[in-house]
């Protein structure tokens, strides 16, 4: 009577997978992965401050600036950081596995860059509504909606690049995508946020 393998397989296959979960989801793995990177995630915060900190003159030209300031690194991280959740999760389940026209990757990162356009126009007509309904002085709907718009998109791109970037190579070198990109972007959303947030007020006062 022929030796029956199938049971044998399917107990191999279900020891392997548990000791994947089990790797990937225990406490140690997690807090090894991620403390680094939410290390850094306070670190660029600190530094997104300075760079605010350093906007005093802009700030001072173009009223409502401030308003607007908080809702686009907000916005940013949300979109950015939700995009490398789901590049996580496509990489996890095996749906992407390198850079190229793949549909899942491409349809995640345009939909990323057309809800930071949206928002971004969106943001810049509320932080002028908002404004002026609080009795604030503001630089006008146009001003704002472009500093937002060149900001958010700007941004956008960049932040769109490198968590591609990052959820691949994490994954290749062992590690854990939903541990690691995430509070990655989230630090390095901050401060590309604020380097773009400070460069389109430039722009937008040189017109």
């Amino acid at each position: 009577m022929p030796h029956d393998t199938s049971d044998e397989d399917e107990d191999y296959e279900i020891e392997v997978v548990e000791e994947y979960i089990g790797d990937y989801g225990s406490v140690r793995s997690i807090v090894r992965e991620a403390l680094p990177f939410e290390l850094m995630a306070t670190i660029g915060g600190v530094l997104a401050g300075l760079i605010l900190s350093g906007m005093s003159q802009e700030l001072e030209m173009i009223p409502g600036l401030i308003v607007i300031t908080p809702a686009v690194l907000g916005m940013r991280g949300n979109i950015s950081c939700t995009l490398g959740s789901r590049l996580g999760s496509a990489i996890h389940m095996g749906l992407i596995t390198k850079i190229d026209s793949n549909p899942e990757l491409v349809n995640n990162v345009s939909g990323s860059l057309l809800l930071s356009l949206i928002m971004s126009f969106i943001l810049g007509i509320m932080g002028h509504l908002i404004t002026v309904g609080l009795g604030l002085e503001s630089a006008g709907v146009l001003a704002l909606t472009s500093i937002a718009v060149l900001a958010g998109v700007s941004s956008g791109v960049i932040l769109s690049v490198v968590a591609v970037l990052l959820a691949l190579g994490m994954f290749r070198f062992g590690f854990d995508p939903d541990n690691v990109v995430t509070p990655a972007i989230a630090t390095i959303g901050d401060i590309v946020s604020m380097l773009m947030l400070f460069l389109s007020a430039k722009v937008v006062l040189m017109i």
